[in-house]
C-alpha cells in the first residue's frame, strides 16, 4: 500500500477517537504503513469539524461513538451527525469509519449512496491488516458496506420517523408534545408511527405492547442508541 501512495508527499489523514489509547494506536498503524503522510488528530465532532476546515485532508478514519464537543458524553448519533455534515460540505472526502457502532449507519444509507469519495467501513473487530485494506480501498474512492448487516437490507427510514423515533425514545415525549415539536398533528404523529412499524416489521401482537416492539426493533437496526 505504501508503494501506490508514494507519489503523494502531501497525503493528509485526520484520525477521529475519544479514546485516546485507541487514537494513538491508529496513528501508529497508519503512520507505520503511510511513511510520508501527515496525520492529524480529533477527539471531538467540534474538533474534526475545525481540522477538516483547516488541514483539508485527503481521508478521515473515524470513531461514530464520539463527543459533540470536549467534556460530553460519546453517542453514536453525534458521530452520524457527523458524518452528514461532511459528506455534505465536502461531497469528494474519502472516509473510513471505524467503530463497534457500525449499524447506526443504516440511519445514513441514502446519503453514503450518493457519496462521491471514498467510504468504507472496518469494524473495530477487524485485524490491522484488513483495517489498512479499508483505508486503502478509500484512498482509491471506493465504497465498500456490503458486508455490514442492515446497511443495504432494503430498509427505507424517512427522516420524519427517525425524528418521532429520537422524540419518543430518547427524549421520553408523548404524541402531543411530539405533534408540537414537529409542527404537525397528532394524527400525522400516529401516521408516522404506522410508517414507521410496517417498514420495521413491527405490528399488534396480544399482549405485547407495541411501542416497545418498535423501541426493540428500532434499536436492533441502528436507527436509534
Amino acid at each position: 500500500m505504501e508503494q501506490l501512495l508514494s507519489a503523494n508527499k502531501l497525503l493528509k489523514i485526520l484520525v477521529i477517537d475519544d479514546h485516546e489509547s485507541v487514537l494513538s494506536g491508529t496513528v501508529d498503524i497508519l503512520g507505520n504503513n503511510y511513511s510520508t503522510a501527515e496525520l492529524i488528530t480529533a477527539n471531538n465532532a467540534n474538533d474534526a469539524l475545525d481540522k477538516v476546515s483547516n488541514v483539508q485532508p485527503d481521508l478521515i478514519v473515524m470513531d461514530l461513538s464520539i463527543p459533540e464537543q470536549k467534556g460530553l458524553t460519546a453517542r453514536p448519533d453525534h458521530g452520524i451527525q457527523l458524518l452528514r455534515i461532511l459528506m455534505k460540505k465536502y461531497p469528494n472526502l474519502n472516509i473510513v469509519v471505524q467503530s463497534a457502532h457500525v449499524k447506526t449507519l443504516v440511519r445514513i444509507r441514502l446519503d453514503i449512496d450518493s457519496h462521491k469519495g471514498g467510504f468504507t467501513i472496518a469494524d473495530k473487530s477487524l485485524s490491522s491488516q484488513e483495517m489498512l485494506t479499508r483505508v486503502d480501498w478509500a484512498l482509491q474512492g471506493l465504497t465498500h458496506i456490503k458486508d455490514i448487516k442492515g446497511v443495504h437490507s432494503g430498509l427505507e427510514v424517512k427522516p420524519e420517523w427517525l425524528k418521532v423515533l429520537n422524540l419518543a425514545f430518547e427524549e421520553g415525549l408523548q404524541d402531543k408534545i411530539i405533534a408540537e415539536k414537529m409542527c404537525v398533528s397528532e394524527r400525522m404523529v400516529r401516521h408516522y408511527w404506522s410508517k414507521l412499524q410496517d417498514a420495521l416489521n413491527v405490528y399488534p401482537e396480544e399482549g405485547k405492547n407495541i411501542r416497545i416492539q418498535t423501541q426493540m426493533r428500532a434499536r436492533a437496526e441502528g436507527l436509534i442508541d
